[in-house]
């Protein structure tokens, strides 16, 4: 029972706030009724003062007219009535059969063709004015008859204007003022907004001075229906509040208790999810003093988490060999902003050997949300290193390897190659032995003959070195290079092997931007891409053309090799750079997926398309990129 009275207690209040609140709001509507009213009869005594004063200029009108005052005085004085009262639309005089005779403004309203024949009947006069029927638009003619039979005034009046001057604004604020007739229709409105039809409103007849019309005022709202509501409602919510705390509060042991299991529960769940973890979890404050880790991060380094919390930098991780990076990366994280960052850096184990890590830091931001350090996932990239490493040096020696056998395949030709400039030196030689028997000798053609034999030396030269680069295992070196050279060096060594093939080798070469390269991979490329073109040109061509285009386009430099060949089947298109897939009968097929290794090396692409008259073109894409991204290319 004692439970019950804070119930009965909180519902006996509310029934007596709602029975004062429905008193107040009843006097409050009965107030704003006797408003409304006394408002109302203020407006309609407004308007038919000014109907009045309207009537009285014309009932002077007809007695200055009939004293014999000038037509002249007449219209000065009409004018200044309807400046001052500008509903007054024109005042028209009319002679004795109902016809014009002058009028204000000068064209004059549209009069009431009813009122003018009724004042142009004989006997027609009266002391007052009479009102024709209102016109849809508002507008209402009033007329009256001169003396003596000398015709009749009449004057056209807008109701629109009439409100819309003599309504005043306060009026018009707290309410829509309509003239209507007795069917529900508008002449005219003052009203700022459109009234709901259910709000209150009261009616007054404007008959007279107008025949058959209603004067209606509407409140734009009820404030206090609205008042009534919202008060109401609060008290409904707040003893339905109430209530519900009451349930709430005998619920709320029970919920509490729950809600402790479930917290346990669910902090036991999350502790076992961060010690199931294979990424190392790490916490830091802004001074680097760690606050946090979990058992794969221990794990990763070898330590004890009683070890690693509470220390603070130099840690007992970090790698000697890199503590100069290590400790300027840690200030330049107390100093920046709080958004995540990613680098790569080395740890050494406990029992002292290297790990290399990937390290992902974020704000670690709390429940108040203030950056209070940062959250540092670490991933052991060890493994992944080593075999990027094996796979590089594999690339390398698949490269080496490419070269060794292409120059192998041009062996015959390159010690053709070779063996002119050495045949030159023996004929030069041979000479000079001969000049050196004679007992004159002629300096000027021994000169000569030397010279022919130095050029013929340094040809031979240039050839051995130009294979000794190819075949020497090497670390790639990034360095500007001039495009355009590179093609004709490559066009000069690989001439002797077109004349093999009965290949003609046409170069296209415009202005470049020099680029960052390697010299001996991009020739290792071209040569496999010429020579590729040759061999398809020796079964089947569609002719003795094969052509080496150089241009730019955007920021990139775009190498083309255009053979005359037979052209690519469609089986082996979608394959032609992969692994030990060939075209040739006995080609192993690595050549194009070395090229495009190192055209990808080079941050560029390596494309073909069918030529129309037949053939292939092989398209190189090199970005025109610094030095810089050509050595972090490398070295990723």
């Amino acid at each position: 029972m004692l439970a019950l009275v804070p119930l009965v207690a909180i519902i006996a209040l509310v029934a007596l706030v709602a029975a004062v609140v429905w008193i107040v709001s009843r006097n409050e509507a009965e107030q704003a009724r006797v408003k409304l009213a006394t408002d109302a009869l203020w407006v309609e005594q407004t308007l038919r003062l000014q109907m009045s004063v309207d009537e009285d200029m014309l009932v002077r009108q007809a007695l200055e007219a009939a004293s014999g005052t000038s037509s002249a005085v007449l219209d000065t004085r009409t004018r200044l009535h309807i400046a001052s009262n500008p509903e007054i639309l024109s005042v028209v005089w009319h002679d004795g059969s109902g016809r014009r005779t002058r009028a204000l403004p000068n064209a004059g309203a549209p009069g009431d063709d009813e009122l003018v024949a009724l004042l142009a009947k004989p006997g027609a006069r009266g002391a007052r004015p009479v009102y024709g029927d209102v016109a849809d638009d508002g507008r209402v003619t009033m007329g009256l008859a001169l003396p003596d039979e000398a015709g009749f005034v009449t004057a056209t009046v807008s109701l629109p204007l009439l409100l819309q001057r003599h309504v005043p604004w306060w009026i018009a604020e707290q309410y829509g003022v309509r003239i209507r007739d007795t069917g529900g229709q508008d002449f005219a409105a003052r009203q700022l907004l459109t009234p709901d039809p259910g709000n209150p409103s009261h009616t007054i007849s404007f008959d007279p001075p107008l025949r058959g019309t209603l004067l209606q005022i509407t409140a734009y709202d009820a404030p206090q229906a609205i008042r009534s509501a919202l008060l109401f409602g609060v008290i409904a919510a707040l003893a339905a509040f109430a209530i519900l705390a009451l349930a709430v509060l005998f619920g709320s042991a029970k919920r509490r208790r729950a809600a402790e299991a479930q917290l346990r529960g669910e902090t036991a769940f999350r502790r076992a999810m961060e010690e199931s973890l294979t990424v190392g979890l790490r916490a830091r404050d802004h001074d680097g003093r760690i606050l946090y880790v979990n058992s794969a991060f221990c794990n990763l380094v070898g330590r004890e988490s009683s070890e690693l919390i509470g220390h603070s930098p130099p840690m007992p991780y970090w790698d000697p060999a890199w503590l100069e990076e290590i400790e300027a990366r840690h200030r330049h994280l107390e100093n920046s902003k709080a958004v995540p960052q990613s680098f790569e850096t080395h740890f050494r184990h406990k029992d002292g050997h290297e790990i290399e890590v990937q390290v992902y830091e974020a704000p670690l931001i709390d429940a108040t949300g203030v950056h209070r350090g940062w959250m540092g996932s670490v991933i052991d990239i060890t493994d992944q290193k080593r075999a990027a490493r094996l796979a590089r040096e594999q690339d390398e020696t698949m490269a080496r390897t490419g070269r060794l056998v292409t120059l192998g395949e041009m062996a015959s030709t390159l010690a053709h190659e070779l063996n002119q400039p050495l045949s030159a030196i023996a004929s030069y030689a041979a000479g000079m032995t001969n000049l050196l028997g004679h007992k004159e000798l002629d300096p000027v053609m021994l000169r000569d003959a030397t010279g022919k034999l130095s050029r013929q030396a340094d040809r031979a030269g240039q050839i051995i070195r130009h294979i000794q680069d190819l075949v020497k295992k090497r670390e790639p070196r990034f360095l500007d290079v001039h495009l355009d050279e590179v093609i004709v060096e490559t066009v000069a060594f690989l001439n002797a092997d077109a004349r093999a093939h009965r290949v003609l080798l046409e170069t296209d070469i415009q202005p470049v931007p020099p680029l960052s390269a390697d010299r001996i991979l991009l020739e290792q490329v071209l040569i496999n891409l010429i020579r590729n073109g040759m061999e398809a040109m020796a079964d089947k061509r569609h002719g003795d053309m094969l052509r080496i285009r150089l241009h730019a386009q955007g920021e990139h430099a775009m190498i083309e090799v255009v053979d005359q060949g037979g052209g690519i089947s469609d089986e082996m298109t979608g394959r032609l750079f992969d692994a030990f897939a060939s075209t040739k009968a006995q080609g192993m097929g690595m050549g194009l997926k070395i090229c495009r290794s190192i055209v990808e090396l080079h941050r560029g692409q390596l494309n073909h398309r069918p030529v129309p008259d037949g053939g292939t073109a092989f398209l190189i894409s090199l970005p025109l990129a610094s030095r810089e991204q050509g050595n972090d290319a490398w070295a990723a």
